[in-house]
């Protein structure tokens, strides 16, 4: 399993901005939680005056994160002969984290916070991401193979997730925010499990 560290190119985190901004909103993630459509004017005041550093750090590299697994569920539907239940959870992700990154670029706008994290300060702190091997690893598998593959590198990049979450859970201010990060401690060990438990079936 590959726990190597990858600052993700700008041009997937706009992508995966712009898939969210499409997205259908049906997932685990944060359409089920009132008030978190930061994205737009109407809870912008609220937003602007009670954040603090810990959530811009947390929004700033959850971003990349979500959009890094995005782009490895995308890969894993691009594929043929992928057992259904993983072709179902490379779905349930992407319904979930492409509305969230909505929701976090939204807040970092509100708070008048850039969108990314500096060049050379995010890579080292932000755990779970997969390097460019392990990427074209997962490209290049193909069947049960990829299927196996996906599994492990998404429970590695899940409990990274988790790590962060339980950061902003500890140190943040912004009661969204905290309330987001919350969301996905519970959707995303609600999802290893599940994870693990397709990987024995395999």
């Amino acid at each position: 399993m590959n726990k190597k560290l990858l600052t993700l190119p700008t041009t997937a985190i706009a992508a995966a901005i712009a898939l969210a901004g499409c997205a259908s909103g049906s997932g685990s993630g944060s359409e089920s939680m009132p008030g978190m459509n930061h994205g737009s004017s109407s809870s912008a005041p609220a937003a602007s005056a009670e954040h603090n550093s810990a959530d811009v750090m947390f929004a700033q590299m959850m971003i990349p994160h979500h959009a890094q697994a995005v782009e490895m569920s995308d890969m894993i539907l691009a594929k043929q002969d992928i057992p259904a239940p993983v072709t179902a959870l490379a779905i349930k992700i992407k319904d979930a984290q492409g509305p969230e990154i909505q929701t976090m670029t939204g807040w970092l706008e509100d708070w008048k916070e850039p969108t990314e994290v500096a060049n050379g300060q995010t890579g080292h702190s932000m755990s779970g991401m997969m390097d460019e091997a392990a990427l074209k690893d997962l490209e290049a598998a193909q069947g049960t193979e990829a299927a196996k593959l996906f599994l492990k590198q998404m429970i590695a990049h899940h409990e990274g997730a988790i790590t962060m979450a339980n950061t902003e859970v500890t140190d943040g201010k912004d009661p969204e925010a905290v309330e987001l990060s919350k969301q996905i401690v519970s959707a995303q060990k609600a999802e290893v499990k599940e994870m693990q438990d397709l990987l024995a079936t395999l």
